[in-house]
């Protein structure tokens, strides 16, 4: 398939301290490719990719990689509110990138209202584990994400482990919430762009169809 062709388009946004490797996970993800140093986000960078979410539906992912200094929060802060999706990233070696993710989960919250963003906790830099460097366990991690409500993965840019596995699952969320008509579309949101709107429409139509078909009464004797 063409990968001009795409029939939705969702914008993720990437939050996190700087260092805890949003770049890198981006790079594995898009690329396959891991590098040791990253140049470090300056304001935002942008990655595309393109997933198919069932046979014959393609989706284009745009994500928002932001740059984790506050002295780049006020061009960061602009993109959060035409977000559909947020991974929340933090360094599982790192016990303050860990503990700033409440204030960054509060913040774009706090700017996103009345949208409701699907997000996702992630330890990154999980092959650390391995070599005794880990500070935050991952029964605090859990704990942290019950209490946000949202899914918790490990993860490792340098050896790929789940990354595929956390943007596909963000991805599979949203668009399950778009078909079931549990994630609205707005006027003037760029979250989700939709290359034909009435598809949309015709695949909740076509589940409410199917869920309202009644069962074939049993036969009796």
């Amino acid at each position: 398939m063409d990968s001009s062709f795409w029939r939705y388009q969702f914008r993720f946004i990437m939050l996190g301290d700087s260092t805890v490797g949003k770049s890198s996970l981006l790079k594995r993800y898009t690329e396959d490719l891991f590098t040791q140093s990253v140049n470090q986000t300056v304001g935002v960078d942008f990655y595309v990719h393109f997933l198919e979410v069932e046979p014959g539906v393609r989706v284009k992912l745009q994500f928002w990689d932001t740059a984790g200094q506050e002295r780049f929060r006020s061009v960061t802060r602009s993109y959060y509110r035409n977000s559909v999706g947020g991974l929340l990233v933090f360094d599982i070696s790192n016990r303050e990138s860990f503990d700033h993710i409440n204030e960054w989960y509060d913040e774009i919250y706090d700017r996103v209202q009345p949208q409701r963003l699907q997000f996702m906790l992630v330890g990154q830099k999980c092959d650390l584990d391995a070599e005794g460097e880990r500070v935050v366990s991952q029964e605090d991690a859990e704990k942290l994400a019950e209490q946000l409500g949202v899914p918790y993965v490990e993860v490792s840019a340098k050896t790929g482990e789940n990354v595929k596995d956390i943007f596909e699952q963000l991805t599979q969320t949203v668009y399950q919430g778009l078909v079931h008509g549990d994630i609205k579309l707005h006027e003037g949101w760029d979250g989700i762009r939709c290359a034909l709107p009435q598809t949309v429409k015709s695949q909740r139509t076509s589940l409410t169809k199917t869920s309202k078909t009644p069962k074939p009464k049993k036969c009796c004797n």
